[in-house]
C-alpha cells in the first residue's frame, strides 16, 4: 500500500554533461512532483485519468488490486498473499520495462529520460515479503484434518477404600 502512493516510481535522469539541474522531478501512480534544487517541493497530482499512458493505467489498476488483495489475505490465508504478489509484481515489472527502454531509446528527449524510483525498489522487496509470507502459511497448514489425538492417554487411576490403587481395566 505504501508503495501505491509514493510519488517515486520514475525519478529525473542525469545525463550527459549536464549534471547541475536546479530541479528534480518524481513521478508516481498518483502525483508527479518537482523538488527544486532549494528544497522546495512542488506536487500536483495528475488531473485525468485518461490523460495517463497506458502503463500508469495499468499500474494504478493492479496495485488497487494487489493491496485489496492483501487485506483480504489478512483474514484468508496464504494464497491470497501469493496472489497479491503475484498483482504487484506486474506492475513493477512492467514500469521498470518502460522506464529502461524509455532510457535506452535514443528519440527520447534527455529531459524526458527518468530512472527507476526508490518505490519501485520498495515493491520488490513487498512482493519477495508477500511470497515468503504467503509460501510459509500454505506450508504451514495440516495434511489431513484429523479430529483424534495422536497421543494416546492412560485413564485415571481410582483409589479403593483401603487406600491401594484399583488394578481394574488398566494396561
Amino acid at each position: 500500500m505504501v508503495v501505491c502512493g509514493l510519488p517515486t516510481w520514475k525519478v529525473t535522469a542525469f545525463i550527459e554533461a549536464n549534471i547541475v539541474v536546479a530541479q528534480t522531478i518524481w513521478e508516481g501512480l498518483w502525483m508527479s512532483c518537482a523538488v527544486q534544487s532549494t528544497g522546495q517541493m512542488q506536487c500536483k497530482i495528475h488531473d485525468s485519468m485518461l490523460a495517463l499512458s497506458h502503463d500508469l493505467q495499468a499500474a494504478r489498476a493492479l496495485t488497487v488490486i494487489s493491496s485489496v488483495l492483501c487485506v483480504i489475505g489478512l483474514m484468508v490465508g496464504g494464497v491470497i498473499y501469493i496472489i497479491s504478489a503475484i498483482f504487484m509484481l506486474v506492475p513493477l515489472c512492467w514500469m521498470a520495462n518502460s522506464i529502461i527502454s524509455d532510457f535506452y531509446n535514443p528519440q527520447v528527449p534527455a529531459s524526458q529520460k527518468r530512472e527507476i524510483g526508490a518505490a519501485l525498489y520498495i515493491g520488490w522487496a513487498a512482493t519477495a515479503l508477500l511470497l515468503l509470507g504467503g509460501s510459509m502459511l500454505c506450508c504451514s497448514c495440516p495434511a489431513s484434518r484429523n479430529s483424534g489425538y495422536s497421543v494416546q492417554y492412560a485413564p485415571t487411576k481410582r483409589a479403593t477404600p483401603n487406600g491401594e490403587y484399583d488394578k481394574r481395566n488398566y494396561v
